[in-house]
Formats: structure tokens, sequence, C-alpha cells
């Protein structure tokens, strides 16, 4: 994915977010914080994780897909792949 080089600062610093997240996870469940906090967090954990999947999709898509300079066999293959994806992570 070499589109994700011009971005990666951005993605870098919404992984860290996403990282420090999961870390005040492990640290509710180690002080034995009230479940319905803690379930609170992984929400907002999940969330921030589909969000940076979404951005990442849309990215494929339009840099590997919908890109005009793409040759057609090229098109397929990142068809291809994000097809396998979604059929690994969706169910």
């Amino acid at each position: 994915m070499g589109h994700t080089v011009t971005g990666k600062k951005k993605l870098v610093a919404r992984i860290r977010r996403i990282a420090g997240q999961l870390a005040a996870i492990e640290r509710a469940i180690e002080t034995e914080t009230d479940c319905s906090q803690v379930l609170q967090q992984v929400a907002a954990a999940r969330g921030a994780m589909g969000g940076l999947l979404n951005e990442l999709i849309e990215d494929h898509l339009r840099h590997h897909v919908a890109n005009p300079d793409l040759s057609e066999h090229d098109r397929r293959i990142g068809t291809d792949e994000l097809i396998a994806l979604i059929r690994r992570y969706s169910s």
C-alpha cells in the first residue's frame, strides 16, 4: 500500500491513540474498574479500530480499484484483495 506513505503520520498518530485506548482498558481491568466503564472503553476502542479500517479500505479503493490510471489487471488485483479481506473478517 504505497499510498499509506503519504498519510503515514496521520495513520501512525491514529494507531497510537488506539494503542493508548487499549492500554487504558488493560489498566482498567487490572485495577478492577467497574465493568460498565470497561465496556464503554472497549466499545470506544472498537469504534476507533473500525474507523481506521474504514479509512484504509477507502484509500485502497481509491488507489487500487477506482484509479483511472490502473490497468484492468491491476484493478482486478486490488478488487480481489479487498474482497478477500472482507470475506475473512466479516464472518
